[in-house]
């Protein structure tokens, strides 16, 4: 049986999800359920930090004109998509990881980084004090009504741990049956925030958007 795979998270990422989807021959289903939105934020003095610490592409994205202030701060990002994306705003990444805070933390440290600031949205979790002098939400996901009638025969990929309660939320909500719903969790945490009653669900490997895809198509073996 091959289901169509429900791309869960905002734009811009969704559409990017979605191509890729659609570029290894599957059926894919744009369904974001949430929306992103810059919050003011004034930038510090960046001569207080000695590095500038992102964990997702949405801090580049939406951090606004303030980000240019941090550019002479080298760059700890997690995820080569949040990478990419600070090179594309003229920032320089010194590092690159993909693991959780604890394997940013041992990065850091690698890298004689101890004093950082963290860009991040308004729902994030608290990074290690060793590796984080300051965190800065500069952006915020605000959930949108969605109609997931087409989730049923599907698998659904989930993103975060936030992701994952609003989808079970808005299931329950609409009278849909978990039991006809798959999903693809990108790490234990967002997989725990699921809870029960799915066809199957699947863990990623690793905390990224490749190993995500695979789990998914497991699903389907």
């Amino acid at each position: 049986m091959t289901r169509p795979i429900a791309v869960l998270r905002p734009e811009p990422g969704n559409a990017a999800t979605v191509a890729r989807i659609g570029a290894a021959g599957r059926s894919a289903l744009a369904l974001p359920l949430f929306e992103i939105r810059p919050l003011g934020w004034t930038p510090p003095d960046p001569a207080g930090f000695d590095a500038l610490v992102l964990t997702s592409a949405n801090a580049v994205r939406y951090a606004g004109p303030g980000l240019a202030r941090l550019a002479a701060l080298p760059v700890l990002a997690v995820g080569e998509a949040t990478a990419r994306a600070a090179r594309d705003a003229g920032l320089t990444v010194r590092a690159v990881g993909d693991g959780d805070a604890a394997a940013l933390a041992e990065l850091a440290m690698t890298q004689g980084i101890s004093r950082a600031l963290h860009l991040a949205g308004a729902d994030h979790r608290d990074l290690p004090s060793t590796v984080v002098a300051r965190t800065l939400a500069v952006y915020a996901s605000v959930p949108r009504d969605a109609d997931l009638s087409a989730l049923t025969g599907a698998i659904a990929l989930v993103h975060s741990p936030a992701a994952a309660e609003r989808l079970a939320m808005l299931v329950d909500a609409q009278g849909l049956d978990r039991a006809g719903i798959a999903v693809a969790a990108i790490s234990a945490a967002a997989a725990a925030a699921c809870g029960g009653g799915w066809a199957a669900l699947a863990v990623a490997a690793r905390p990224r958007e490749d190993a995500l895809l695979a789990a998914a198509l497991v699903l389907d073996d």
